[in-house]
């Protein structure tokens, strides 16, 4: 039996396979209007067609819990009914199909109100659909960034509120799991790391201080998501600073925080707090922070960064480096990569009887 493909149970949910889909933005949601920050066709068609792909789990990309927590004005959001509705057509689509639908929960801090990446991904003024962004401290992100507001202890409070509001209306909108979003220098990364965390008040300063605000919404999320569904984690493991930053032995000790919270799977990505750093790109190159997780805690983890092809895959899982994969630019370049995937690695896995022509016989 393939590591890949063998099925997967959190509480009481079970994920057909190992290959999932990892949350990336689309920037694609209606700016204005009745349907603003709700999924429309082109989300339809992303997620279908790699829930018809094989993807046994499919995190939604970062769906903000306000209107002030998106990253540009066409990002995703969560904070009202109608919004809801949209998602059912998703969530239900995945389920036919036999994919797991998951939705990332998020707010963007110091580093929301930009544009849209390929417009530029500056920041935006309030004549330009833009907004006040808010942070743990007034440092901003980089020199093409806002200076975030810092945010009051009761602030941060009623933020905390959101991200349970979010998470109340994705399971409405047919979600089976949750993701908060910890990672790549957004709000709930931008506390734990004393690189944009300057307080010195009860959430600013020493560890436990700077993760309280992350375990205050696990605990909050925690308590309205259902005890059969797995809630999961996502963060940047590091900085990639050689100072004064988020670090892999801080991941380690927050993870086991996480676990006896009620997280179920830590999503173990890197980087993204810090403007300018040089990251080792290459094939896994986040994998070991993944591994050392797994292999330091009894946390379940997900490995995720180029991990690009079937049997580099296979040896993670097999040798015990993560619990899945998920797949980021790999599933935008191909999205039936699991089912390539099973075929080179010589494994029977339901296909959509629409495409079974195309998959009738093993790879050679």
């Amino acid at each position: 039996m393939s590591a890949l493909f063998e099925p997967f149970t959190l509480r009481s949910l079970t994920i057909p396979n190992r290959a999932w889909m990892a949350p990336m933005c689309q920037y694609s949601a209606a700016t204005e209007g009745p349907d603003e920050g709700a999924p429309g066709d082109w989300h339809f068609a992303h997620y279908a067609s790699r829930a018809v792909g094989g993807a046994g789990l499919i995190l939604m990309e970062a769906t903000a819990v306000s209107p002030e927590g998106r990253i540009s004005p066409a990002d995703l959001g969560i904070w009202n009914d109608h919004q809801v509705a949209a998602f059912r057509r998703i969530t239900r689509f995945l389920k036919d199909h036999g994919t797991v639908p998951g939705i990332q929960l998020g707010h963007a801090g110091r580093k929301a109100s930009v544009d849209r990446p390929w417009a530029g991904g500056v920041a935006l003024g309030e004549d330009e659909l833009g907004w006040q962004p808010v942070g743990p401290s007034p440092v901003a992100f980089a020199e093409q960034y806002k200076v975030p507001t810092e945010l009051s202890v009761a602030e941060i409070g009623e933020i905390v509120g959101q991200f349970v509001a979010g998470a109340r209306r994705a399971l409405d909108a047919g979600f089976e799991v949750v993701e908060l979003h910890g990672a790549h220098g957004y709000l709930i990364g931008e506390f734990l790391s004393p690189h944009s965390n300057h307080r010195t008040d009860g959430y600013g300063g020493s560890f436990e201080n700077r993760i309280r605000f992350a375990l205050e919404t696990v605990d909050a999320v925690r308590e309205v998501w259902p005890q059969e569904l797995p809630l999961f984690f996502r963060i940047s493991a590091t900085d990639w600073l050689e100072r004064d930053g988020w670090t892999a032995d801080e991941t380690v000790r927050f993870a086991k925080e996480l676990l006896v919270r009620g997280v179920d799977l830590l999503d173990v990505s890197t980087g993204g707090n810090a403007a300018g750093v040089r990251i080792p790109l290459g094939p896994g190159y986040q994998v070991p922070f993944a591994a050392r997780v797994k292999a330091e805690t009894e946390l379940p983890v997900a490995a995720v960064g180029e991990i690009t092809h079937p049997r580099q895959a296979e040896t993670i899982l097999s040798t015990g480096q993560a619990d899945a994969v998920l797949l980021g630019r790999e599933l935008l370049r191909s999205p039936s990569w699991p089912l390539h995937a099973a075929r080179e690695l010589g494994v029977q896995v339901p296909v959509p009887q629409q495409y079974g022509r195309a998959f009738a016989r093993p790879a050679v």
